[in-house]
């Protein structure tokens, strides 16, 4: 625990597919990838690792001039480079900004992270290529941060770094004897009792503080049923509202029908008052004529 860190500082497949860094077996298939992966870091490409800064989620009509503009904002930059597909030439969505002193890097990582261009809110990170030992590339099942969604979820990285690990043993010494040294005087009593040296009123005791414990254990299971009580209290609560306001809109779309149904049973009688009207008149017209 005492190496612990949020952020990686050695890259390993199988820490960054866990929430903790503790798993012991791949989650993912990708996780598989990456650890039979043989990656080596592109020796073709220049400039200072250590000046250099990541920029992720880019829009994909984000030009290099764009991309100047924003960061030059932050200080000098020395080299700047948007990857970009070697057929069809359309930009990938991510590039590198090598700056030309360590504070506009330090400046830039901080204040452009998130910062929304072209519609697109940023992700900006150091270069962990060829300064992170270990680093798989996500093409190859590795890098970091990611969504549940995708099935390649990664941790260890700014966006998404490590949750503290919880200490097992630590936790159980806890609920023996208290922890630290009420534990050891937990152990003490017991060796004490085994011996025959702890009076009947030690003993007494140690049965009250089961009774105790049986009893805050209880206490503990009662305010958990109550809760889950009050979840089930507030879904029913929900479904039933949610049938009110069906019922009401059934009874609404009814009534709309239903006047709808007697709209066009006047309109028929209506036109058929019209029609008998007109042919009474003709018949008489008729007549008249004769």
């Amino acid at each position: 625990m005492n190496d612990w860190s949020p952020v990686a500082k050695v890259y390993d497949p199988l820490k960054a597919g866990s929430i903790d860094g503790t798993d012991v077996e791949p989650h993912d298939r990708a996780v598989w990838r990456a650890m039979v992966a043989r990656y080596k870091p592109n020796k073709a490409v220049v400039g200072d690792p250590l000046l250099t800064l990541f920029v992720a989620r880019l829009n994909p009509q984000t030009t290099e001039e764009k991309l100047n503009e924003v960061f030059s904002n932050y200080g000098d930059i020395r080299r700047l480079r948007l990857v970009r597909d070697i057929v069809t030439g359309f930009s990938k969505g991510y590039a590198f900004v090598e700056y030309k002193e360590e504070r506009s890097v330090v400046r830039a990582r901080r204040d452009a992270n998130k910062l929304v261009v072209d519609q697109s809110e940023l992700f900006v990170d150091f270069e962990q290529e060829r300064t992170l030992k270990g680093w798989v590339p996500r093409r190859l099942g590795g890098g970091q941060g990611g969504k549940k969604e995708s099935g390649q979820l990664r941790f260890g990285g700014k966006d998404r770094p490590f949750r503290k690990p919880i200490n097992l043993p630590v936790t159980m010494n806890q609920e023996w004897g208290g922890g630290g040294r009420e534990c050891e005087r937990g152990g003490e009593r017991e060796e004490r009792y085994r011996d025959g040296s702890l009076s009947r009123e030690r003993e007494t005791d140690w049965g009250s503080r089961g009774r105790r414990d049986d009893r805050d254990r209880g206490r503990e299971r009662g305010v958990e049923r109550e809760y889950h009580r009050e979840r089930r209290d507030r879904s029913y609560e929900r479904e039933s509202t949610r049938e009110r306001e069906s019922t009401r809109e059934r009874e609404s779309t009814r009534e709309r029908e239903s006047t709808r149904e007697r709209e066009s049973t006047r309109e028929r009688d209506d036109r058929r008052e019209r029609d008998d009207r007109r042919h009474r008149d003709d018949k008489y017209r008729h007549r008249d004529r004769r």
